[in-house]
């Protein structure tokens, strides 16, 4: 079975979807940016000065092997101001505007909206807010989503987990993560993983009792109610959700313990130590956090990502651009 990265190199390539990185002083970026570049399996918008890169990323860039923008030396620069001020209806103005487009993140975001570029990846560098904040004010979320979130793909062999949210919403409340629950899902199958969804807790079927474990059995009817379709259970541990002898055992006829594959956690603090333990203790290649729910693609790294995750979150990033085009094109 091909991995999943393998699956994406191969969509990705017949499309060759463009990437914005604003991060081009960042050494794990421009490694990845060479690689993604001379692979021909997207076509790489850096942000910066042609005469502050290195000498290879000039000449993929002579060779239209990648794209270099510079805010600096933008020609279409008034025509992205006025857009932005006109997308922001009012809360932004020129002055603003100008300002915030000499600011990579925004700038590689515009683009993004104004479609010149099909998706974004920052946050090696940058923390979170840095890259999320852009992509709110001016992509937004797709109509009918109230929130976004942040999911990771874990993989180890042939395994590939989604786990959420590990990055957005500090604590989210019962509608929240039904919401976070049902973008989940839909981030597994774009990835070819048929979703199996445990909602986590510490709890597992009225083992405990509580707040905590009451919003988890009111987010799982509000899924249950909006999307009877899904395979979707909970309160579920860990353990109980993921090995099948415990989930026999705490669960018994639940159709997802100790099956599961997509994970919603309670709150960032479980989400967000979850992965990182199964990435550092494990041996799994986390790959995120992809951003659900937004109009556009524009994903964020670890900023202790290497130059492989940059890669690796690129090839997700296209793989959503393509689908997103597909979208609009039905």
């Amino acid at each position: 079975m091909a991995d999943l990265f393998s699956k994406l190199k191969e969509e990705v390539k017949a499309q060759k979807p463009s990437i914005v990185f604003p991060e081009c002083d960042d050494e794990r970026i421009i490694c990845a940016v060479k690689k993604l570049a001379e692979e021909e399996l997207i076509v790489p918008v850096l942000i910066g000065s042609k005469t502050a890169m290195d000498a290879e990323i000039r000449a993929l860039a002579d060779k239209d092997l990648l794209k270099l923008r510079d805010p600096q030396n933008e020609p279409e620069m008034p025509k992205l101001i006025q857009a932005l001020v006109e997308r922001r209806k009012g809360k932004t103005d020129a002055k603003q505007a100008a300002e915030w487009l000499n600011d990579p993140c925004y700038f590689g975001t515009m683009l993004v909206y104004m479609h010149e570029a099909d998706g974004l990846v920052s946050g090696a560098a940058h923390s979170t807010a840095d890259t999320v904040r852009p992509a709110l004010q001016i992509i937004k979320a797709q109509p009918g989503k109230k929130r976004i979130s942040g999911a990771f793909i874990l993989v180890k062999g042939n395994e590939e987990l989604v786990f959420a949210d590990c990055g957005i919403n500090i604590s989210p409340d019962s509608e929240t993560l039904a919401e976070i629950t049902v973008e989940s899902a839909e981030t597994a199958r774009s990835f070819g993983i048929d979703p199996c969804i445990a909602m986590l807790s510490f709890s597992t079927k009225g083992s405990a009792r509580g707040p905590e474990v009451d919003k988890i059995t009111h987010a799982l009817a509000i899924v249950k109610a909006e999307h009877p379709e899904l395979l979707v259970d909970g309160e579920l541990q860990f353990d109980a959700a993921y090995v099948p002898a415990v989930g026999d055992k705490k669960a018994p006829g639940s159709p997802v313990a100790g099956k599961a594959n997509v994970f919603i956690f309670p709150n960032i603090d479980a989400g967000n130590i979850g992965y990182k333990m199964v990435q550092r203790l494990g041996g799994y290649t986390a790959v995120g956090p992809i951003l659900q729910g937004l109009n556009k693609p524009v994903n964020d790294l670890s900023r202790g990502c290497s130059a492989d995750d940059v890669y690796k979150l690129a090839l997700i990033t296209a793989k959503q651009a393509i689908m997103a085009l597909e979208h609009h094109h039905v």
